[in-house]
This record gives structure tokens, C-alpha cells and sequence, in this order.
């Protein structure tokens, strides 16, 4: 807290929702930086992050679901709840927002690609009838933190949204929904996470009641462990707008990767 970069960052989220998406793969999206910074510790009361909440709130659709200049996709709005909550916001709006959500299509366990009314059919380079991979690891990824304030609600979408995951890593030879690959490329080490790979999808599922001794999640997180170095984990991949981090490099050790790895482990029955 109250570090030059920290306070950067807020300062560039006054002028949400940010710049106009083009990807939602880009580190650059302004719901991607507010998730890095409640992961980071950031709650709503931090200097500036009022204004930065307020125009969130602001921008919230009749059924109280984030927007960004006034749509909303599965790939996004799960996302900026889910730093909400993690920042302490609370706002009943926002609890109809997550039930909206909630309800959207699925598929195969997990969460289709979804969007709001005004988009019309849009959707990504999928089958209705497969689950997004991404949509589906937001989403669990939500309910796990808003989870305490809804107890039992949605234990049975938490499940099946965890074993569509793990189906996905076992059977990355063969199924690839939405064109999202758990190949070479997923399985390298980076941070913040943003998008569908190994520490991301990982991380979440390592927060699941209940899996700790998945054969699934165990081989996930051995094959994170088998890039360890004596020091440490180097990063193997990064965004370019993080290069001013420990892990915004790929040259030596990571402390704040390291870091994240030990606590994504803890209670997960693996050998290292």
C-alpha cells in the first residue's frame, strides 16, 4: 500500500471502463486491472478507488450487472464482481447482478458463451452446445468468493463448473471448446491472471471445497511444481504492461510468483 505503482494504477482506473475492448485477452482492460488490485489487498477505501467505484456502480444495467459502456459479457462481468466483492463492496444491486449471471446458459457443466441483450447473438468461435472455458473459470471463480454470502446457493454450480474444468485438463488432447487450448502455451508460468492458463485455472480450482486430492488438480499442479529452479519460479511468459513487476520478466526468480505458487498449494495433497 501506498506503493508509486499502486497509486499509478488507481489513478489510470479514474477514467473507467477504460479503453474500447478489442480483446478480452488484453492485460491492459481496465476489469483486469481491478481484479490484479483487489487480489493485491486493495480494498474501497483506498485513496481514489471511491470515484473508480462509484462509476462501476454507475454503469450497472437494470438487473445489476457491471457493464462497459453499457454491455456486458460472461468474459467481463464476472470478473468486475468478483473485484468488488473482493474489495468489500457491498450493494444489494450487486448481489441481483451475480444471480443474473448466474442463470445464464450451460453447457456440459460449465457456462456457455453469453453476452447482454444489446450485443444481440453475438458469440465466440464456439458451439452452443460446448461450455467456454474461460466464461466457465470466471464464473467459478465468482461464486467461490461470493460464496459465504450465499450459503449453499450455488454449491452444485461450483462443482460442476470445477469438473468441467478438470475434464477439460484431462482430456486437453481432444477437446478444445472455444478454441481454448490447455497445450504448451497454457501451461506456461504467468502472472497477474488474466486469461485461461495453467496458474489461473489452478489457482481457482485449488479454492474448491473438496479437491484436494483430485488426481486432476494434483497433476496440474505438478506440472507447475516441475518448473520450480532452486530459487524459486521464473516467469515463462508475460504482458508487457507489467514489466515494471518481478514478474513481468523472464530472466530470473519471481518472488511474487513464488509466492502465489506456495499459497495456491497449500491443501492440496501433492508432493513437492
Amino acid at each position: 500500500m501506498g506503493d508509486a505503482r499502486i497509486d499509478s494504477i488507481v489513478r489510470e482506473l479514474s477514467a473507467w471502463p477504460g479503453p474500447k475492448i478489442n480483446s478480452h485477452k488484453s492485460a491492459s482492460q481496465f476489469f483486469h486491472t481491478l481484479a490484479f488490485l483487489a487480489e493485491f489487498g486493495l480494498k474501497a477505501d483506498y485513496p481514489g478507488m471511491s470515484m473508480v467505484v462509484g462509476k462501476i456502480l454507475e454503469g450497472l444495467d437494470e438487473d445489476g450487472v457491471p457493464t462497459l459502456g453499457g454491455v456486458w459479457a460472461l468474459c467481463d462481468a464476472p470478473i468486475t464482481l468478483y473485484a468488488l466483492s473482493l474489495m468489500g463492496v457491498k450493494d444489494p444491486r450487486l448481489d441481483s447482478g451475480l444471480r443474473r449471471l448466474a442463470a445464464q446458459p450451460r453447457a456440459a457443466g460449465g457456462y456457455t458463451c453469453s453476452v447482454s441483450a444489446s450485443l444481440g447473438s453475438w458469440r465466440g468461435p464456439g458451439k452452443q452446445s460446448e461450455p467456454c472455458p474461460y466464461a466457465t473459470l470466471v464464473m467459478l471463480k465468482l461464486f467461490l468468493q461470493r460464496n459465504k454470502d450465499f450459503p449453499g446457493e450455488f454449491d452444485d454450480t461450483i462443482s460442476s463448473c470445477a469438473e468441467c474444468l478438470l475434464d477439460l485438463w484431462a482430456h486437453s488432447r481432444e477437446k478444445h471448446p472455444y478454441i481454448f487450448y490447455m497445450g504448451t502455451d497454457f501451461r506456461k508460468l504467468k502472472l497477474p491472471t488474466i486469461w485461461y492458463d495453467i496458474l489461473h485455472v489452478a489457482d481457482v480450482l485449488s479454492r474448491v471445497p473438496g479437491l484436494g486430492s483430485d488426481a486432476r488438480l494434483v497433476e496440474m499442479l505438478e506440472v507447475i511444481e516441475s518448473k520450480r529452479q532452486p530459487a524459486g519460479f521464473v516467469p515463462e511468459s508475460v504482458y508487457h504492461v507489467w514489466k515494471g513487476w518481478d514478474f513481468g520478466q523472464k530472466k530470473d526468480v519471481s518472488p511474487t510468483m513464488t509466492e502465489f505458487i506456495a499459497e495456491m498449494g497449500k491443501g492440496v495433497a501433492w508432493s513437492r
